[in-house]
């Protein structure tokens, strides 16, 4: 008898009236005969119906909430209301017993705090099933949409000298005796005796690294792990995350713009497809707890027609200087309704600001372009204002801005003195600055922090809800 998912059972006719063997977890076991058992390959459970006057003692004893067990049997019509179909169960056995007394997960509403000190389990809940299926199909698009567009996956390194966002917010690797390090002649730690022979640290981007490859191959992009020490404990924050980083050569701002919303609309077009029962519970989910709200602070949409909102709505393109006099001139700026003021010209958008124009002004997804030099990155190329540089952010209902990315900075002069300009040693990006000698051309990319494209999609609140095992400060657990 071959093993079948639930999935499977409960999406396909051609299981019924079959035998059929099956392998989950306990969810409830009701009057000693109806067990919901659920295998993690979909939200519903199947109910299993047991006849507990022919089934031993011991085993009836051991279904308990949260145990494995194995059922077959015949899958037959359901005579109950919440289910079209049941298996009558001939032979139970228990894989994997589980103390009732003790087990963290039972069949009650539990808070997603209590959920986050109970990671390893927390996918056994609804909630925490249909967020993980959602992400993993999202990875499954990401790779599936640049596959099909000609794309190269790159690996880029994890452990890097350099930091391409010039922060400094890295974590550092390094093998030497913290207590006992090796001092060089200005009394400093010398890493030229460190396992690299230098200072290295955590990734915060692949960025530079995908650029080199993109000269030379394209189109590639990169997705994985990245890292940042900044001592930030809020629900947007992380201190390990992943990102999606294409990069891609010859495209200019405009290329770059149309790849990121194909991009976009494509994968979450993915999900709305084929995790529709998912997205449903959660938004069900999210219009109980909308209720609890006070009116004014309740989401004109609910979650799927959010996600609809970015697929079918075409994307509002406005440069950063007509952002700002939209801002500088609207109501809850000039009644002081905003928490940050729009006054000076030059000022970094809030995600109340990036709000404002999607949900409020446009009503649409809003790319905004050529943003003020002194507030991007050295790495985005300058405007022949000298104010400007080919910077472009796209914003979201709810959350604000979910990508940001540029057209990268391809002439070496240039690059050279706005690398001198925020204080990096350009010794240590020799090889970037190489890409600009050798066939420098343009090229362009973008950034997209996945579990911000995971919240948005899922409707979570909270970022340590939408990755396996979070780490922020002070939690490195499981």
């Amino acid at each position: 008898m071959n093993e079948v998912s639930i999935n499977d059972i409960l999406h396909s006719n051609k299981f019924l009236d079959k035998k059929v063997s099956i392998s989950g977890w306990v969810k409830t076991f009701r009057a000693n005969r109806f067990i919901a058992l659920n295998d993690g390959s979909g939200l519903d459970n199947l109910q299993c119906v047991i006849d507990f006057e022919n089934t031993d003692d011991e085993i009836l004893k051991s279904i308990s909430t949260g145990a494995a067990i194995n059922v077959s049997g015949s899958l037959v019509s359901s005579q109950g209301s919440q289910q079209n179909v049941e298996l009558k169960v001939d032979s139970c056995k228990i894989l994997g017993d589980c103390n009732p007394e003790t087990y963290p997960i039972q069949p009650k509403k539990h808070s997603f705090e209590f959920l986050r000190e109970n990671a390893h389990l927390r996918t056994r809940t609804n909630t925490f099933g249909a967020v993980m299926r959602i992400r993993s199909n999202l990875s499954f698009a990401i790779h599936d949409y640049f596959k099909n567009n000609g794309f190269y996956y790159v690996h880029t390194p994890i452990i890097t000298a350099s930091d391409a966002e010039g922060a400094g917010e890295q974590f550092r690797v390094s093998t030497l005796d913290m207590k006992n390090p090796p001092i060089d002649d200005n009394g400093k730690i010398d890493f030229k005796k460190d396992f690299f022979g230098k200072e290295t640290n955590l990734t915060v981007s692949g960025q530079l690294e995908a650029e080199a490859y993109a000269m030379s191959m394209g189109k590639v992009y990169t997705f994985g792990p990245t890292f940042r020490a900044e001592n930030s404990n809020t629900s947007r924050h992380l201190s390990e995350f992943w990102m999606i980083e294409p990069e891609v050569a010859f495209m200019d701002i405009n290329g770059n713009m149309k790849l990121a919303e194909g991009f976009l609309k494509y994968i979450l077009s993915y999900i709305v497809k084929n995790n529709i029962e998912d997205l449903k519970f959660l938004e069900n989910r999210l219009i109980v707890e909308e209720k609890q709200k006070p009116q004014n602070e309740r989401g004109e949409l609910t979650l799927i027609e959010k996600l609809k909102f970015v697929i079918e709505n075409e994307f509002k393109i406005i440069t950063y200087t007509e952002a700002f006099e939209i801002l500088r001139n609207c109501k809850p700026n000039k009644k002081k309704k905003f928490k940050y003021l729009i006054d000076d010209w030059g000022t970094d958008l809030q995600s109340e600001h990036e709000r404002f124009l999607v949900e409020k002004e446009f009503k649409c997804p809003v790319i905004i372009y050529n943003y003020p030099a002194k507030i991007k990155s050295f790495y985005m190329r300058l405007n022949d204002d000298k104010k400007t540089v080919r910077a472009m952010d796209i914003l979201f209902p709810g959350i604000g801005e979910i990508v940001g990315g540029s057209e990268r900075e391809e002439r070496l002069d240039v690059l050279l003195k706005r690398i001198k300009k925020v204080g990096i040693d350009e010794k240590e990006l020799w090889w970037y600055t190489d890409l600009r000698k050798y066939g420098t051309a343009v090229h362009s990319g973008f950034g997209l922090g996945f579990e911000r494209l995971v919240m948005f999609a899922t409707g979570m609140s909270n970022i340590r809800d939408v990755i396996p095992f979070p780490r922020t400060p002070q939690n490195a657990e499981f």
